[in-house]
């Protein structure tokens, strides 16, 4: 590979990289008496595992995982803010906005993915 190459390679898997490790850091253990907030998680770190999947079977280019990814992020930053403002808790309200969004994203991987 050339130099180049190499630049675009990085460039386009940087993104993937640094997501990776902080959905990694996200999958955590389900937090007691906070189901709305369990339920978000789980379906971020589902959504995670099936974008690596579609990357190793390569049905998902590098630059459309990074691009999911950057949407996971910034529906668990949502969750986060919301979680911030309510106790650690989500209210039915934020919950169906998150589900909203990621139910898109996983539309998205799906379309992407077949």
């Amino acid at each position: 590979m050339t130099t180049i190459a190499h630049r675009i390679l990085l460039r386009a898997l940087a993104p993937t990289l640094l997501l990776a490790g902080l959905a990694t850091a996200h999958a955590a253990e389900p937090v007691p008496g906070h189901p709305r907030v369990n339920e978000v998680n789980q379906r971020l770190d589902n959504q995670q595992r099936r974008i690596d999947a579609g990357v190793a079977s390569g049905a998902i280019t590098p630059m459309q995982a990074a691009r999911d990814e950057k949407r996971d992020a910034a529906i668990a930053q949502r969750a986060s803010v919301d979680e911030a403002r309510h106790g650690g808790h989500l209210t039915a309200a934020q919950a169906r906005r998150l589900n909203r969004a990621e139910n898109r994203n996983s539309r998205a991987i799906r379309r992407q993915k077949h």
